[in-house]
């Protein structure tokens, strides 16, 4: 968390996501607490299963209910969105706090145009005359960077590239103008040109609106040069949180120095890092420290004892029982 709490627009406390099942209760979120403030880039990074979407899918409760079970607290602007009744939910969801997913094709729907599904995102939140908000569907387009817009606003998704559709899905996620913007994935399938494109859009869009980001992903590359703090995330749970240079230049958790390993290097360096083993599955997450069947540090008692979040350093910290030792 961070010390000043005047400018704190999400403030994510004890999240837990549990699935019902034939063996009990199976956790797949584990105590998550963060918070984001007015105009910051968050990354919540982490392999492929760590928890990331299925932590921002639970904070707008996109998890379905059975056999899916939501506790703890997600306060945006003081209110707790897990308490609020349906209709008023809905009236945040897309107009204060918008999501973009990772896949515009599964998330665009293809019988219906794309201004027309950006107008419809528009007609539930915003009291405007309805010429008005088609006048801006083409601004939006236009400021999200596609070419003759009030044009392509006619066309259906299939007639997008896919950097095209995800710059359509961001267009839908700020035209209500939100206070917070949930970013999934955004660059998933989209060669380096456009994803390079579209990861400006997303920062300058932030700079502009004064937009908090919570961006999701698995690439510390995509990370380095968005965030200004970062979440690492291991099996549901928050390994470590510093701001984004303190991640690269003095990462306190195994696992996170592992992910850096991984990473190529300028040196001319050929052989990349790699972490042992898999991610544990919901079925089969080891006793004491999740990350202990893979960690070359691993000590005796890190099978035994769970750590939690400690300092390891001035607005750093790590869930490892290594730390401060």
């Amino acid at each position: 968390m961070t010390e000043d709490q005047s400018d704190v627009i999400l403030e994510v406390r004890n999240l837990v996501v549990e699935f019902s099942s034939e063996d009990g209760p199976l956790r797949a979120v584990d105590g998550v607490s963060f918070a984001v403030r007015r105009g910051e880039i968050v990354g919540l990074v982490g392999e492929s299963g760590a928890g990331k979407t299925l932590t921002s899918e639970a904070m707008l409760r996109l998890v379905r209910c059975p056999p899916g079970r939501i506790s703890g607290e997600v306060r945006f602007r003081g209110q707790n969105l897990l308490a609020l009744d349906e209709p008023a939910l809905a009236g945040i969801r897309g107009k204060e706090i918008a999501m973009i997913f990772q896949n515009p094709g599964a998330s665009l729907n293809p019988v219906f145009r794309v201004g027309d599904q950006l107008l419809e995102a528009m007609r539930l939140h915003l009291r405007e005359p309805a010429r008005s908000l088609r006048e801006r569907v083409g601004e939006i387009l236009g400021r999200v960077g596609i070419p003759s817009a009030a044009t392509r606003a006619r066309d259906y998704p299939h007639q997008f590239s896919g950097g095209m559709a995800q710059r359509v899905m961001i267009g839908i996620g700020i035209s209500c103008v939100p206070s917070l913007l949930i970013a999934d994935e955004p660059t998933t399938a989209l060669d380096v040109t456009i994803q390079a494109q579209v990861l400006a859009l997303l920062r300058s869009l932030a700079r502009e609106l004064g937009v908090a980001v919570l961006l999701v992903s698995h690439d510390l590359g995509i990370i380095s040069q968005m965030c200004h703090r970062v979440l690492v995330m291991y099996a549901g749970r928050i390994v470590e949180e510093a701001d984004v240079a303190t991640i690269f230049r003095a990462p306190a958790h195994p696992y996170t120095r592992g992910l850096i390993d991984c990473l190529p290097r300028m040196d001319g360096s050929a052989r990349l890092g790699t972490i042992a083993g898999v991610m544990p599955g919901l079925r089969s997450l080891p006793s004491g420290c999740p990350f202990h069947p893979r960690c070359p540090l691993a000590e005796p008692r890190c099978a035994e004892e769970a750590p939690k979040l400690r300092s390891a350093g001035d607005h750093h910290s790590a869930a490892c029982l290594l730390v401060g030792t």
